[in-house]
């Protein structure tokens, strides 16, 4: 644990809690008495609102939509199934600035909606719900319907044969199965709307800001620590607490159940109702999902001259006026994005395959809790730690500041949970046994690892390797802080593009996007190719 613990000390801990206590420190000493001053304030209270109440009604939206593809997936076997699996979920590791530009392609000026009928919905709610459920939806699926695929459908039909109606025997038999998964798919689906930033920076306009744009608001623009602090420590108590009810609620799932192989309780559809829902999802999965990846598509070729590559060219030159904001052409954006997740990714594995050692082989309230404390950089303000980097690590003997390691070790912070939930469960089912008996022969502990452990967990780790380079690639809220001006990465200049008007710039930021997006789906397809569905886990 020594080297997960030493890492998340001086890379997380540290920068966040030097920033809190930078707002709460004066000449005169420590002011917790703003914590009142700040939450008593009316626009304070409208951000807390705002952004419990979206994340509620995203959360409740998003399991609408998304628990009939669960089902679908979980029960019905038909041609492409694991193609649109991959599709659906191709949103979830996409960055949010991809997200937010998709449905600004449609939603907003210009956009589709616009163009047809003359409807724009950005700057709205209804855009933030929508792109929430879009990012989300895959969360749902794959864990809901993990664990569905995996109940033994004899225990309904045992009770239909017992007299229950279909809807009876679901709500007595299999609903109480599933609770527990729907419960903690509920809660990381509120955990990443409540935390959400890069989805309502750019579709909500000035209308709308939850804690994560207000915490960015107030630091980068207004340079207003104090509330910035508060901010935080609200943010990482709501985190806290979502974190700590979702651990009770995986244990529960964990067990609960008997499970059963997932091919034994796939069938395809038969009666017309069961083809009618199928239906109903991949018209869903259309609109929802594959229409603004394919209006972004779309928008990205539509230049002035007519459909082309011309936007995309126009990424390879700096030039001036619409592009002065850039240093380098705006496509070396695709190599830098590229190396600093690949070194981020390498230190999640390193760092995270180490936590995953740990908590496999140790028990006890300490290691729990670091367990828990694990998953805290999904959760806490990214926006914090970046800043937090530039005001802690400026000094010998770290003074990294300047150096281009800053970026890769923010954004191995969020790829550090990812693998440790992708390796956690496959090293625990490694029985203890073999270890033992690698060990009476003479094998050393890193021996027995190697021989062992390794070509059991391989396909794990290259699972969490590829989960930890598309989040890495895609980290915004941290990078938009640290990283320099002549190398940017792919979210930050698409940001930055956004942020300026023009066709021109409105037209590279959707080149840069699909761009990034076609990276996300290309990584999360060889996933799709190595990995082994035999857990509900996401």
């Amino acid at each position: 644990m020594a080297v997960p613990v030493a890492f998340f000390a001086l890379f997380f801990a540290y920068p966040v809690t030097a920033i809190v206590g930078r707002g709460f420190r004066t000449d005169d000493g420590w002011r917790f008495g703003r914590i009142g001053e700040v939450l008593g304030r009316p626009d304070i209270l409208d951000v807390l609102w705002f952004t419990t109440w979206q994340a509620l009604a995203s959360t409740a939206l998003t399991l609408l939509i998304a628990l009939p593809g669960a089902y679908v997936f979980a029960r019905f076997a038909f041609p492409g199934k694991q193609v649109l699996r991959a599709v659906v979920t191709v949103p979830f590791v996409l960055p949010t600035v991809v997200v937010g530009t998709a449905f600004l392609a449609v939603l907003g000026r210009g956009g589709l909606l616009d163009e047809l009928w003359g409807v724009r919905l950005d700057t709205t709610v209804w855009a933030i719900l929508l792109a929430h459920v879009f990012f989300n939806y895959a969360v749902v699926v794959r864990t809901v319907g993990g664990l569905w695929s995996q109940l033994d459908p004899r225990q309904e039909e045992a009770a239909r044969v017992l007299g229950a109606g279909r809807f009876a025997a679901f709500r007595r038999v299999t609903l109480p199965a599933l609770v527990p998964a729907v419960a903690a798919a509920a809660l990381m689906v509120f955990l990443f709307t409540f935390t959400s930033f890069g989805v309502v920076q750019i579709l909500g306009g000035p209308a709308y800001s939850t804690l994560e744009v207000e915490v960015y608001r107030q630091t980068a623009q207004l340079l207003d620590l104090p509330t910035a602090a508060v901010l935080t420590l609200v943010q990482f108590t709501a985190v806290g607490a979502i974190l700590a009810v979702h651990a009770v609620t995986v244990r529960r799932r964990e067990r609960a159940l008997k499970l059963v192989d997932p091919a034994q309780t796939s069938r395809r559809p038969r009666r017309a109702g069961q083809w009618a829902l199928l239906g109903g999802v991949l018209l869903t999965a259309l609109l929802l999902i594959l229409l603004p990846l394919g209006v972004l598509v779309e928008r990205s070729l539509d230049g002035p001259g007519g459909y082309g590559f011309g936007y995309y060219r126009a990424l390879q030159s700096a030039g001036s006026g619409a592009t002065s904001t850039f240093l380098v052409p705006p496509l070396e954006a695709v190599g830098n994005s590229l190396r600093y997740a690949l070194v981020a990714t390498l230190i999640a594995l390193v760092v995270g395959g180490l936590a995953a050692a740990a908590l496999t082989r140790r028990a006890g309230r300490l290691v729990r809790g670091f367990d828990a404390l694990l998953m805290l950089p999904l959760g806490v303000s990214a926006v914090t730690v970046g800043f937090g980097f530039l005001i802690t690590l400026d000094k010998p003997p770290l003074d990294l500041r300047t150096s281009w390691i800053l970026v890769p070790l923010a954004q191995a912070l969020v790829g550090v949970p990812f693998v440790v939930r992708t390796m956690l469960p496959v090293l625990r089912a490694v029985d203890e046994r073999l270890r033992e008996a690698a060990a009476v022969l003479g094998a050393s502990p890193l021996r027995a690892w190697r021989e062992v452990d390794l070509p059991l967990v391989r396909r794990a780790v290259l699972v969490a390797a590829g989960f930890a380079f598309a989040v890495s690639l895609g980290e915004f809220g941290a990078t938009v802080f640290i990283a320099r001006p002549d190398t940017p990465t792919l979210p930050v200049a698409v940001a930055r593009l956004l942020g300026r008007s023009g066709e021109l710039n409105y037209g590279q930021a959707m080149a840069l996007s699909t761009i990034l997006m076609l990276v996300c789906a290309v990584s999360l397809l060889l996933l799709e190719r190595i990995r082994t569905d035999r857990s509900g886990e996401f």
